[in-house]
């Protein structure tokens, strides 16, 4: 295709007046919404307190404008809620619900509270109550697909407010009264198509404009796409349509007017045009950009995004408020857009048109984590082979994008692994998209999302039979645990992470998992098992001549065997990693694990040792340029001067501990740091 816009039919689109966002009609529905909100609920009738917050349910089918006046009611009577207004959608637009353990992370990200990864959905909607307890907020929950969801997210604060937006009844939660929805008054209905097709054709032919609006049954999607679908056909005249959408019921008489206009919009466009709005319904989450459209169309980026502003013209589409060039889906075209193109193209050329999507947001990801590398030629390199609509202007520039594509990029993942036939771009894909949120966000802020793609990762190892796959998303999963304290589950996913390892023969993962085994089970308190499961680790390191991880793993044998009293092997240790370390050449390494071994001697009741340890220590870490470790050791060896009676030599290094540090935090602080490096977990790889 070339680089102009595929042609939507006919004249363009006219540009909408400076109103037409401007909510009409429903001024019935709204005050009734507005004195629920005042009017006493059950519990107060009976003398008792509100337990939770009050719900207000807006029904309806999807078109009718249910979102669109739940929107009304939130920006009418927010100035009341001075906590803010949460808004979360509870279904996918193919109708799937939305976990509602994964709204409620949503919920808390947007009161800026945290939750751990891997949190299961109760713990998470725990987390939401708490954070909204004492709060006055308002929470907008649109298409809700059911009561269990609604009623998991309830806040249990009387002065919150819940506004739902479902179909029908939410049978369950008690004291809700819905607000079900039916067309627009007439006067409301013919506004509205006068701002979509300019007031001229509606003046002359008012009736035809009123039979128009009774053949769309007032409903808002149907009007807001019969007004697009006139403005792009100057001279057709309103009767006209009314009488085509008329023909369409006589024809199939089970269709409904959305269904019948979809039907005249869609013939209205040239084939290309046609084919990228079916397209569309391949479209991750119903967000489409112009990077989208292109890679499913095939067409260039300046052209689907002209072609895309002209499908919001008509009605097609909706703009998404963002500094982004975004547009939505509107849910109630979703599910018509997908029988349209079951119908009319072949399942290879979805796929394909899907596998071209994906291709296209791996290559994206990887020049937004690409950019960060400023100091890598190679990185360089790679960003000028890429083409030029690839490329991010600013790693500010390359994280916004990752930050507003963030939804998207994640039902990404989520559709390419429930496809099951593109497994190869979804791996691609899922690896991209962690390293992209690691360089930009680093790994604790993005922890969250981390796991759950390395819960799809899993998904399509055990799928494909993938080993080394399976074992580093067991790995991973496993290190996210660890880090949130669920230590048990961890362990479990380290052992079954070990057994993956062994069978794809990759003595990385076998080693590492064993190593993460036996940490397990130091933070679990079982020391013995500890130090076993760092021995096996380090055979292994040994077989493989791997001097840097066998001299850590001394010390944490070592560490292991000091937490468990047995402090003359655990120096044995300590001296087999200063050994180690010194065969390396890390003087750093060496004098933090002399700090140790002087830890130990003190411990075991040889303070002439220790001294003598420590004070070789002081002079490893001079060589290493730690001023943290000399200053800490400094204090040591003050405490032990003070245990062996010299207390005048005592002074004297406390005060160049505290030249040392200066500004630096107390002592107590330095002193935990020393022992933190042998007893961590580590974490996962930048190979994973």
């Amino acid at each position: 295709m070339t680089d102009q816009a595929v042609d939507t039919g006919g004249a363009k689109p006219s540009v909408h007046a400076a109103g037409e966002d401007e909510f009409l009609g429903r001024t019935r529905e709204l005050k009734a919404l507005r004195a629920d909100i005042e009017r006493a609920g059950l519990d107060t009738l009976s003398g008792r307190k509100a337990p939770r917050a009050r719900v207000l349910l807006i029904a309806g089918r999807p078109g009718s404008g249910r979102t669109e006046l739940a929107g009304e009611l939130v920006r009418q009577v927010a100035d009341g809620y001075p906590d803010g207004v949460l808004r979360a959608r509870l279904s996918e637009p193919d109708g799937t619900p939305v976990p509602v353990g994964h709204t409620a992370r949503e919920l808390l990200t947007a009161l800026e509270r945290t939750a751990p990864p891997g949190a299961g959905d109760e713990d998470l909607c725990e987390a939401l109550r708490s954070a909204l307890a004492g709060r006055r907020a308002l929470l907008l929950l649109d298409d809700a697909a059911d009561a269990e969801q609604v009623d998991a997210l309830l806040p249990d604060t009387p002065e919150c407010l819940v506004v739902a937006v479902a179909r029908g009844p939410l049978t369950g939660i008690t004291d809700v009264r819905p607000c079900t929805l039916g067309g627009l008054d007439t006067k409301s209905a013919v506004e509205l198509l006068s701002r979509r097709t300019g007031s001229v054709r509606i003046t002359v032919d008012p009736r035809a404009a009123e039979s128009l609006v009774e053949e769309c049954e007032a409903q808002p999607a149907v009007l807001t796409l019969a007004g697009g679908w006139l403005a792009a056909h100057p001279k057709a005249a309103v009767a006209d349509l009314a009488k085509q959408l008329r023909a369409g019921l006589e024809d199939d008489p089970t269709s409904t007017p959305l269904t019948r206009m979809f039907r005249l919009a869609h013939a209205a466009l040239p084939s290309p045009a046609a084919r990228i709005l079916r397209l569309l319904c391949l479209a991750p989450a119903g967000l489409v950009d112009p990077h989208t459209a292109s890679a499913l169309a095939g067409c260039t980026i300046g052209g689907a995004r002209t072609t895309l502003d002209d499908f919001v013209a008509l009605g097609l589409l909706r703009r998404v408020e963002s500094p982004l060039p975004q547009y939505e889906v509107p849910g109630c075209l979703h599910p018509l857009l997908r029988a349209l193109a079951e119908r009319h193209d072949r399942p290879a050329e979805l796929q394909l048109a899907r596998a071209r999507m994906l291709e296209r947001t791996v290559r994206l990801l990887q020049s937004c984590r690409a950019i960060t590398e400023t100091d890598s030629p190679q990185a360089r390199e790679k960003l000028l082979g890429m083409a030029r609509s690839l490329r991010f202007a600013t790693p500010r520039a390359a994280a916004d994008w990752l930050r507003l594509s963030r939804p998207a990029l994640l039902a990404a993942a989520r559709l390419a692994v429930a496809d099951g036939q593109l497994d190869t771009l979804a791996r691609r894909l899922m690896s991209q998209l962690v390293r992209a949120m690691v360089a930009h966000f680093g790994t604790q802020a993005a922890a969250p999302d981390l796991y759950g793609v390395h819960r799809l990762v899993l998904d399509v190892a055990e799928r494909r039979k993938l080993p080394r796959e399976r074992a580093a998303a067991l790995l991973n999963l496993a290190d996210l645990d660890a880090r949130t304290g669920r230590t048990a589950e961890a362990l479990v996913r380290y052992r079954a992470a070990l057994d993956a390892g062994r069978e794809a023969n990759d003595p990385y993962a076998t080693g590492r998992a064993m190593e993460s085994v036996g940490g397990a089970h130091q933070e679990l308190g079982d020391y013995d098992r500890a130090a076993d499961w760092f021995g096996r680790a380090l055979a292994q390191c040994l077989a493989r001549d791997e001097r840097e991880d066998a001299a850590r793993l001394y010390g944490r044998i070592a560490t292991a065997q000091t937490y468990a009293g047995r402090y003359g092997e655990a120096q044995r240790n300590w001296r087999a990693a200063v050994a180690g370390h010194r065969r390396t050449g890390d003087t750093g390494a060496q004098a933090r694990a002399l700090s140790e071994l002087a830890r130990v001697q003190e411990y075991a009741g040889r303070p002439e040792e220790s001294l003598r340890t420590c004070q070789e220590a002081v002079e490893w870490a001079r060589r290493a340029d730690d001023v943290r470790l000399q200053a800490a050791l400094h204090l040591r060896l003050a405490d032990t001067l003070d245990r062996l009676g010299d207390p005048a030599a005592a002074r004297l290094h406390r005060g160049a501990a505290d030249r040392m540090l200066g500004e630096e935090p107390p002592e107590d602080e330095i002193r935990l740091e020393q022992g933190a490096n042998a007893c961590e977990i580590r974490s996962a790889s930048a190979e994973d």
